[in-house]
C-alpha cells in the first residue's frame, strides 16, 4: 500500500472537480479522495445532479485521486486516453 499523503496535500486540478461538486457526493476534503474509484465518483456526480457531465470531469477525478494517493501532479488531460479506454471497455 502506498504511503498516505500528508494532510496538507491538495489536488493540482484546481476548479475541477470543484469543492461544491465533491461536497455534493460526500467528499468533504481532498484526503477523502484516497482509495476512491474516480469512475464511480464521476457516476455519483451524474446521479446526484440528474445530468451527464462532460467526461473531462472524470479525467479530473482520476488526476485528483492519483495525486492524493501520492502520485505526481499530472494535468487532468493526460488521463483522457485512459478514461476513453475505460469507458469503451465498460460500455453497454
Amino acid at each position: 500500500m502506498p504511503p498516505k499523503p500528508p494532510p496538507s496535500r491538495t489536488s493540482p486540478t484546481s476548479g475541477r472537480p470543484s469543492q461544491a461538486t465533491c461536497a455534493a457526493i460526500g467528499i468533504a476534503t481532498p484526503q477523502a479522495l484516497v482509495r476512491q474509484d474516480p469512475y464511480a465518483l464521476y457516476e455519483r456526480v451524474n446521479a446526484a445532479t440528474g445530468q451527464r457531465h462532460d467526461p473531462c470531469l472524470c479525467d479530473c477525478f482520476i488526476a485528483a485521486v492519483r495525486f492524493m494517493e501520492g502520485g505526481p501532479p499530472t494535468p487532468w488531460w493526460r488521463y483522457t486516453a485512459e478514461r476513453k479506454r475505460h469507458f469503451a471497455d465498460h460500455a453497454g
